[in-house]
């Protein structure tokens, strides 16, 4: 089972029934997710959660006017049946720059700007826009 898209599935459902948070089961990878979903202004934020001694994240949802929500769209690239790989000239803007692209490199998870400005390429893990 693919774990991350389960979390952006989460979320996206949390979204739609504008839910004030939703939890997710804790994993080193999906907390770096919502470390920079968090740094991006993508979340409001991230609480450590347990629930019958197992770990969870807890991500508190931002809206904005209207209660809609600030994430309009989430699509998982990479899945573990099919990686996607791009070098450091291929890096994609993401609804033409206004949206975000988490890309996970040699030097840990990062976003698409910041692997632009590192010159870094890496394993495409999801868009957020």
């Amino acid at each position: 089972m693919d774990t991350i898209a389960d979390m952006l599935v989460r979320m996206q459902n949390a979204l739609r029934s504008r839910k004030e948070s939703v939890d997710i089961p804790q994993s080193k990878m999906k907390e770096e997710i919502a470390k920079i979903l968090l740094a991006e202004g993508y979340i409001a934020k991230i609480e450590p959660h347990a629930k019958m001694n197992k770990k969870s994240l807890r991500l508190v949802l931002k809206y904005g006017t209207k209660k809609k929500g600030v994430i309009s769209g989430m699509k998982r690239i990479s899945t573990p049946g099919r990686r996607i790989y791009i070098g450091s000239d291929d890096v994609p803007y993401v609804q033409s720059g206004f949206g975000t692209a988490i890309i996970s490199t040699s030097k840990g998870l990062m976003t698409d700007s910041q692997a632009r400005k590192g010159k870094i390429g890496g394993e495409v893990i999801c868009y957020v826009w």
